[in-house]
């Protein structure tokens, strides 16, 4: 296949990337680096079944000269052009305050008011679930849609709230963990490795098309025990310090007290499955940020 990436320099499509040329296929990736990095492609630049494209999803005309992708909502209208498969990456935040767990495919979702900024990028993402079935259902479009909980692994940073990452540097500099609320809410960990192929498999699958799937992991884990964990693995003199969402969130923050999903959709369909337990996780991040 020809594909394009986009974000394609950033912590997930970076390792998709890479796995689809050790599968044969071609990439393009594009990724205008404001969450990307460049140093996440190093090892796939020279390929010749490669090619980067610093710039834009929002450049129409850019992405009309390519013709199968995997994106998000500004895409769809390309793709549509060409009927060319997109394989959407939505997020397990679409599932808001809903307390059916773990969370299937189907369940309800539950948000806060309007005035809670905390639900903003939740509802973005389920208005772009609801786009692209619009386009699987009134023109045919082939769209898959995969619901990604809690993906992590080597690359990722902790900007933006990535709870391993940050634990992991915390705990390496001996600087105090900072766990946000009473550490109770609990998560679950996915490898990134796995997603990239849960990722691979929907898109090869004619009967994805048009369905929803959650990815991820049923091991669950609170965040209190998560910053335990990595205390130990790290061999840490870190102390763990919790802090009220109030001091590191808008007044009224609210959080989602367990996120985890149901993946049998999935299993039975491709037969995804994870391959690595949270603790062998824990140990390629703490490998990665050693150095």
């Amino acid at each position: 296949m020809r594909v394009l990436i986009t974000g394609g320099a950033g912590f997930i499509g970076s390792h998709l990337a890479e796995e689809l040329l050790i599968g044969g296929d071609e990439v393009v990736a594009i990724d205008d680096l404001s969450t990307g990095r460049l140093i996440n492609i190093e090892g796939i630049r020279s390929n010749p079944s490669f090619s980067f494209d610093l710039d834009t999803i929002m450049n129409d005309r850019k992405m009309d000269d390519l013709t199968n992708v995997l994106g998000t909502e500004i895409v769809l209208k390309v793709a549509n052009r060409y009927k060319k498969k997109v394989i959407l990456s939505s997020t397990s935040e679409v599932y808001g305050k809903g307390n059916c767990i773990p969370f299937k495919e189907e369940s309800d979702h539950v948000f806060g008011p309007t005035t809670k900024s905390r639900w903003a990028y939740a509802c973005s993402k389920l208005v772009d679930e609801f786009l692209a079935l619009a386009y699987w259902h009134e023109k045919q479009l082939p769209v898959v849609v995969a619901r990604l909980f809690n993906t992590v692994g080597p690359r990722q940073t902790g900007r933006y709230g990535m709870v391993i990452p940050t634990f992991v540097q915390q705990a390496l500099m001996n600087r105090p963990i900072t766990v946000y609320g009473d550490g109770q809410q609990t998560r679950s960990f996915s490898y990134v490795k796995d997603v990239v192929q849960a990722l691979i498999g929907l898109s090869r699958e004619p009967q994805a098309v048009g369905e929803i799937f959650n990815v991820g992991s049923s091991e669950e884990i609170s965040i209190s025990e998560l910053a335990r964990l990595i205390k130990e693995m790290t061999r840490s003199e870190s102390k763990i310090v919790y802090v009220p969402y109030d001091q590191a969130y808008d007044k009224g923050f609210e959080d989602m007290m367990k996120r985890v999903p149901d993946i049998t959709k999935i299993q039975n369909l491709i037969g995804y499955k994870p391959t690595l337990s949270l603790v062998e996780i824990l140990e390629e991040v703490i490998r990665y940020y050693k150095g």
